[in-house]
């Protein structure tokens, strides 16, 4: 359904290793069950090992993106505020403000001893959302490796609260929800190889069959595709973070189809990170057979869904199908308001996303398309392309089982 290219066809097991030692760029991502302690505040002597890991890993010419959760965390303890209270987003971004300074003051001490230099990226949606920025991100993260920075990364929770409409994947969802999909945003983005997410459980667990206990706790050493199936293992929310185990197995999705390796491991064991860049067995590996362009992994996780149009079952056979173009004429109705250039959710008549496209003209012009059919005012006689509402190099399909 989408264009992908092959990335290897050695045996699974030589190419976890392989890949990982070879790996030469990385975002790791630490939980708040890593960053902070029982009590709430900044674990040090934990991350020691982390900071000492990425220092020595850099100097055999790696170049690592931190993205850290547990400035909410830190605020709310400096303001002793009770963890109930962070539900409202107004006591959340006052606990980010207070929290950002704490945290990077805490990495500040913990990075000088090995003499390693930081850099704070604050992100929000727009930052994703507009190509321009994507663009810039981009650019600015390059300088940043090049010059030897540890780039530290986070959501800028203090102006950040914009929910997008019509993504109904989920209800609610946003571009990144939580530090999980910032970090495999982060990733696909700068062409990372790997995604390690940190975290405070040994990997994807097993779960026994009824009546048996022969599996339970054991990891699941490698994944090779996200099924459903897989993702009914996964766990609900951690008590301090907003991420659970589903956040990560669907970041691990975007660092797959980015052509990369993700690991979900244990934080909390020192040796982990030396592990993982060894090849030697940590976690739950998610291996990549397969790559999805660039432009193509911006249309489907990172770029802002401004309208939708409906199509009906002839326009969805055809774009199913997998070689046509989004015309007017297989279009029934056009939802919310957008621009030519910017992304729209394509959905069948039941309201079904099922892709998701650059469309050619604005939400007005659309609609005056279809009104008019494919002869109208749209000024797509302007290009010789009148009548297509979305090319089909700019629609890629998505995956809804």
């Amino acid at each position: 359904m989408i264009k992908l290219e092959p990335v290897t066809n050695q045996p699974s097991d030589t190419e976890q290793r392989k890949r990982l030692c070879a790996a030469r760029r990385a975002v790791i991502k630490l939980g708040t069950g890593i960053v902070t302690g029982s009590d709430g505040q900044f674990d040090a002597e934990h991350l020691q090992h982390v900071a000492r890991t990425i220092a020595r890993l850099k100097k055999e010419g790696r170049q690592f993106v931190l993205v850290s959760s547990g400035a909410v965390g830190l605020g709310r303890g400096r303001l002793g505020i009770h963890r109930d209270r962070l539900n409202d987003m107004v006591m959340r971004q006052a606990c980010a403000a207070v929290g950002q300074s704490l945290l990077m003051h805490e990495y500040e001490k913990l990075f000088q001893t090995h003499g390693v230099q930081l850099a704070q990226v604050l992100l929000t949606e727009g930052d994703f959302v507009d190509r321009t920025r994507y663009s810039n991100l981009r650019q600015t993260m390059e300088a940043l490796l090049k010059l030897g920075v540890l780039p530290i990364v986070n959501e800028n929770d203090t102006v950040s609260t914009a929910e997008l409409d019509y993504l109904n994947i989920r209800a609610g969802e946003r571009i990144f929800s939580d530090n999980d999909r910032l970090a495999a945003l982060v990733m696909s983005h700068i062409e990372a190889d790997v995604l390690v997410l940190l975290t405070d459980v040994d990997g994807l667990m097993q779960i026994a069959p009824s009546g048996s206990a022969s599996a339970a706790g054991s990891v699941i050493p490698l994944v090779e595709e996200i099924s459903p199936e897989l993702k009914a293992l996964a766990l609900g929310p951690s008590e301090g973070g907003r991420g659970g185990m589903l956040t990560k197995i669907d970041a691990a999705e975007i660092a797959m189809q980015a052509g990369g390796v993700a690991v979900i491991a244990n934080g909390k064991k020192p040796d982990t990170l030396d592990s993982i860049f060894l090849g030697d067995p940590t976690g739950t590996v998610f291996l990549s057979k397969t790559r999805m362009a660039g432009k193509r992994r911006w249309i489907a996780y990172a770029a802002g869904v401004r309208g939708r149009v409906i199509v009906n079952a002839g326009a969805h056979d055809a774009l199913t199908a997998g070689k046509a173009s989004l015309l007017a004429s297989g279009v029934v109705g056009v939802e919310g308001e957008f621009e030519a250039a910017e992304v729209v959710s394509i959905v069948d008549a039941e309201g079904l996303e099922f892709a998701r496209g650059i469309s050619d003209y604005s939400s007005g012009d659309a609609e005056g398309m279809i009104g008019n059919g494919s002869n109208g005012q749209a000024g797509g006689r302007a290009n010789g392309r009148a009548g297509v509402l979305v090319k089909r190099d700019n629609i890629v399909l998505l995956d809804r089982k």
